[in-house]
């Protein structure tokens, strides 16, 4: 029986920590969308201390809950503009974050995502090239029974684990931040990523 878990938003570390210690990720496409999830949100460390940007979506019309699969970016706001700035202005003083800046940036502005899924598809694939790291993944439903959800890592109500510090651009102004996004250890301690993520101890 495989875990079966769901595309979120530059994932935090707890959840990266969890994908790739998977030879497939199953990706769930079918479920439906709730509120107050990773799926369209993600932490990082800014000056002023944790910072969430949350991708705005195009909220259906008709009664019925959206489907993951069904969430559209809304684009009006030029969101991402103020997100890559949100960034470059908490990490363009981090150690690393001058190797994997061009990388990130395409993925922010060549393509346009329609829909909230493949976004994020597409980011957590970047990230785990930039990690030298193989990646296969599927889309499946729900209704396959061969397959458990896997829900805590996309809670964003609670914070259910507690991972290792290691050094953060302004923690000595408001201390360690637990399990930011992976952009946060990325940028901080750059090729040790990997290794850092195998250290992980994850416990459901």
């Amino acid at each position: 029986m495989a875990d079966l878990i769901t595309p979120t938003y530059l994932p935090n570390i707890s959840y990266m920590a969890w994908l790739i210690k998977q030879k497939t990720i199953y990706f769930d496409s079918s479920e439906k969308y709730n509120k107050q999830t990773y799926r369209n949100r993600s932490e990082i460390y800014g000056a002023n201390g944790k910072l969430i940007l949350t991708i705005p979506i195009i909220h259906s019309k008709e009664k019925k809950a959206q489907l993951t699969k069904e969430v559209k970016i809304f684009y009006d706001n030029k969101w991402q503009i103020n997100h890559w700035k949100s960034i470059c202005s908490a990490y363009r003083s981090s150690p690393y974050f001058e190797f994997y800046e061009e990388e990130l940036f395409q993925s922010y502005f060549k393509v346009k995502h329609k829909y909230l899924i493949n976004f994020n598809i597409e980011l957590i694939s970047k990230i785990l090239c930039l990690l030298n790291r193989p990646y296969n993944y599927k889309l499946i439903t729900l209704k396959n029974k061969n397959h458990t959800k896997i829900y805590k890592l996309i809670d964003a109500k609670n914070q259910y684990f507690k991972i290792p510090e290691y050094n953060q651009v302004f923690s000595s102004k408001h201390g360690f931040l637990n399990n930011l996004s992976i952009l946060d250890l990325l940028f901080n301690i750059g090729p040790n990523t990997i290794e850092y993520l195998n250290s992980v101890n994850l416990k459901f």
